[in-house]
């Protein structure tokens, strides 16, 4: 299953570039990990710590790890100092949709007040190929998606 190739954004000394995940994505093993929202309950105290806590894990199969959420840049980029990401895990923005869309991965969270988001899901893709997937059926679970068992998976 190829990916999409959309423009994606990232934070770089302060300033906000725009980047092909073509690009990020070519000849590398990446983790991606699609969340609703940068803290939310679940992303902020769940997923992305589980992520931090097992990196060394995930380098150790040659993995990159990214979290990507329909937030700008700025909001990425605070969300991950907060979490004291470093240089452990690229914080990602899709602020207009249109990776989370291109790969179906969006959802309609309106009735929440929360407008439309990305699903949770995380997926392991190898040169562009997407090699597994694993996605939640309720974006507030994170448990086929969160680093263990992904770890487990991989």
């Amino acid at each position: 299953l190829p990916i999409s190739d959309q423009k994606i954004r990232v934070l770089i000394d302060g300033e906000i570039q725009n980047i092909q995940s073509s690009e990020y994505l070519s000849n590398k093993k990446v983790v991606l990990v699609g969340v609703p929202g940068a803290f939310t309950p679940t992303c902020h105290l769940s997923h992305l710590p589980g992520y931090i806590d097992n990196i060394a894990r995930f380098k150790e199969k040659g993995f990159t790890v990214t979290f990507i959420a329909v937030n700008d840049p700025f909001v990425m980029e605070a969300w991950g100092k907060s979490q004291n990401v470093k240089d452990k895990v690229l914080m990602m923005a899709d602020p207009f949709l249109s990776f989370t869309k291109a790969i179906g991965a969006d959802v309609d969270k309106s009735a929440r007040g929360l407008g439309v988001r990305s699903n949770r899901y995380t997926m392991l893709i190898d040169n562009l190929k997407v090699i597994k997937l694993q996605e939640e059926e309720d974006t507030g679970a994170c448990e086929v998606s969160a680093a263990q068992n992904f770890l487990n998976l991989v």
